[in-house]
């Protein structure tokens, strides 16, 4: 077929896509190439073509090519090489605008059909070197990919209260995951069935409101077991399994005091909002499942490797997606049908929990759920139930809507003023210098401590990077320096400590809050050798007199170092100074601190 035939059978096809083929009588035109089903019944005229075309969103070079087609059907015209070009370009674009239009009025496979035509005449556009052509076949290219998949989106999409959309395939893979929930996963099956009642409902009613299938309401069995608070080796959080940043980029905020990932109805709200971006990427709900669990970049990139049409065969697919995500479909396919059964697959499911009725009352004051719960006479359990995003059971200080019972809001209200604020304990610190070949596990050891708080403390990124000289704040939790020397006084007998079986000169020294170097000097040693029975001079008689008058006292919630001093007649400053304190410290309730006459 030469050219002008060729551009004339376009222009014929357009005709026989929009108004059926009795709308394309031309002589002289071989149709054996078309997929469409013509008849050549019935001649239409001229006037009535034009007068049709004016109704699709042809061009009008377009539109006035193909009067001029049926008009003089000669086979003499000759084209510059350029316009042959241009010709199969603005031939592709008026078939993706034809398809635009097929789509909005849902003829979807003739929308398809359309698409396939305007690129086989991209595909015989050679650009050469013109950028002008380069790119706009590049556009034309992009443009038809991206209208496929959103036309094969759309034949899946429930916006139109298709609630049914998810089909429930059984095939090996299926059966598989159904043995597994009858057999060693019946228990985990059953408890997190128990568990749903809490929350479902709501999901529900969510996903409803959202025009999604309601079976995606089981999701969070496969994903959490309904555990509010189950944290994956991934760190995936929540009901729905959110990551960080995945829960970030759908509105799940994430601070010192909250993790909105732990909230049912934040946390689900997040999750339609994402099943409803890959459903719109996808299009079909296997892949839109698969791309939930390992994210749609792996899904993407096994798809763009994939030879064959995903969109018609999910389980092709299948095959080389990762082990956990591949499981994932199947267990939630398999989920469904029992569901739908349950006494078909032997699983007797118990009457699933109630949701507790709460209201939401505002607060400002930072107060601990045991301290609310208490106040309210209700069980700490419950009321932290109700607040699963509290990640340390503490309210943040903020503006915060908590959740109490039902009726026990206007009793919180009454008596906020009067609960006593929370305030957070504050490590107790003391400062080692490093000496040379002292390692972050030596030092952990020595006061009792870990490798990771040490590291925290003093900002370590890596566990090995300490050097001879350096000063590093030891957090020593419920303990001082002041307790070690206090403890050891009291086993020394004016001054001087019995050697048993197991001492070591650094194990004394460290018992009696002193150095080594320091026994050294007051019993003149000249090695580290002991023997036992043997009396080791720990403090100067002076100082020994003055320990063996110390007191210890723990501090009480509400303390301050002004009041302990005064309770105990005793100025501030000496106070500070015998417990390695300042004026900046801070004491927090169980800390234990000397005190003296």
């Amino acid at each position: 077929m030469n050219f002008y035939s060729l551009k004339k059978a376009t222009l014929l096809f357009v005709l026989c896509l929009t108004f059926g083929c009795s709308a394309a009588t031309v002589k002289n035109v071989n149709h054996n190439g078309f997929s469409a089903n013509c008849t050549f019944e019935e001649e239409t005229n001229i006037q009535d073509i034009a007068e049709q075309l004016d109704r699709i969103p042809l061009s009008e070079h377009a539109k006035v090519a193909t009067i001029e087609l049926l008009e003089d059907p000669g086979d003499g015209i000759k084209i510059k090489e350029t316009d042959r070009e241009q010709d199969f370009l603005d031939a592709a674009l008026d078939y993706c605008k034809i398809s635009k239009e097929f789509w909005i009025e849902g003829y979807l496979s003739k929308a398809i059909d359309a698409l396939d035509q305007a690129y086989e005449f991209i595909l015989k556009v050679d650009p050469g070197s013109d950028p002008e052509f380069i790119q706009q076949k590049e556009d034309l290219r992009f443009m038809i990919s991206k209208r496929i998949l959103e036309i094969h989106a759309s034949r899946y999409t429930a916006v139109n209260g298709n609630h049914n959309a998810i089909p429930l395939i059984m095939n090996s893979y299926v059966k598989q995951e159904i043995q597994s929930f009858q057999g060693r996963e019946k228990k985990f099956f059953i408890e997190s069935y128990k568990r749903s009642g809490k929350y479902r409902d709501k999901i529900v009613n969510s996903l409803k409101e959202a025009g999604l299938p309601e079976e995606l309401s089981w999701l969070p069995l496969i994903e959490s077991g309904f555990k509010v608070k189950a944290l994956s080796g991934a760190r995936a959080l929540g009901l729905w399994q959110f990551i960080p940043s995945t829960g970030y980029k759908f509105g799940l905020n994430r601070d010192t005091w909250i993790d909105e990932r732990m909230d049912p109805a934040k946390s689900t709200d997040a999750a339609i909002a994402y099943l409803k971006e890959l459903h719109q990427i996808f299009g079909d709900w296997t892949t839109v499942l698969a791309a939930y669990n390992c994210g749609e970049g792996t899904v993407l990139q096994k798809i763009r490797r994939q030879k064959i049409n995903y969109l018609d065969n999910f389980w092709d697919l299948y095959e080389k997606l990762p082990r956990e995500t591949a499981r994932y479909v199947p267990r939630f396919l398999a989920t469904l049908h029992i569901m739908k059964d349950p006494e078909k697959y032997g699983i007797t499911l118990d009457e699933p929990d109630k949701p507790i009725p709460y209201e939401e009352v505002t607060i400002e004051k930072q107060i601990h759920i045991k301290t609310l719960a208490k106040n309210l006479d209700i069980p700490a359990e419950d009321l932290a139930a109700l607040n699963p995003e509290l990640r340390y059971n503490v309210t943040p200080g903020t503006p915060y809507a908590i959740k109490t019972p039902l009726g026990k809001g206007e009793s919180l209200l009454a008596k906020i003023a009067d609960i006593q604020e929370w305030s957070p304990p504050e490590r107790a610190y003391v400062y080692h210098k490093v000496r040379k070949g002292e390692t972050l596990s030596f030092i952990a050891t020595k006061y009792h401590t870990s490798i990771r708080n040490i590291m925290w403390a003093n900002n370590i990124r890596k566990k090995h990077f300490i050097k001879s000289g350096q000063k590093l704040k030891i957090p020593v939790a419920g303990r001082g320096t002041s307790k070690l020397l206090a403890k050891g006084a009291a086993s020394l007998h004016n001054g001087k400590y019995t050697v048993k079986k197991g001492d070591s000169l650094w194990l004394i020294a460290r018992n009696f809050n002193t150095t080594t170097k320091e026994i050294y000097r007051l019993n003149n040693l000249s090695s580290t050798r002991l023997h036992v029975g043997q009396k080791l001079q720990i403090v100067e008689e002076e100082s020994q007199t003055k320990s063996s008058k110390k007191e210890i006292y723990y501090v009480k919630h509400g303390d301050t170092p002004s009041q302990i001093a005064s309770k105990h007649s005793i100025s501030l400053s000496r106070l500070l100074h015998i417990n390695n304190l300042d004026m900046g410290s801070k004491i927090y309730p169980g800390q234990v601190l000397v005190v003296s006459n």
